[in-house]
């Protein structure tokens, strides 16, 4: 199951994360979601967890949970909806 995992401080470290998570069962992954300019961390991330059982066990007990003075929000997570790239023609039409 793949695990969203927002409001993170920006100082937490992937292997902190990931040890969080530990405590409920084996993690497959655990990714921090970096901004690309700054380098800086965007405070979201996604973690992995092979049994869907330990997952729903670590969200249930981890959501709201303060970590490094922050109460982290966590939740299964849902694939975006596809987007469309065709362009919105009533846009586009006016010229002004």
């Amino acid at each position: 199951m793949n695990i969203y995992v927002g409001n993170l401080s920006y100082e937490i470290k992937e292997e902190e994360l990931k040890e969080e998570f530990m405590e409920f069962g084996a993690v497959e992954s655990c990714k921090i979601i970096m901004d690309r300019f700054t380098g800086r961390s965007k405070g979201y991330g996604f973690v992995e967890m092979l049994e869907n059982s330990e997952a729903e066990a670590a969200v249930n007990a981890l959501n709201g949970k303060s970590v490094k003075g922050r109460d982290i929000r966590v939740n299964e997570s849902k694939p975006n909806p596809a987007r469309s790239n065709t362009n919105n023609k009533s846009y586009n039409q006016r010229r002004y």
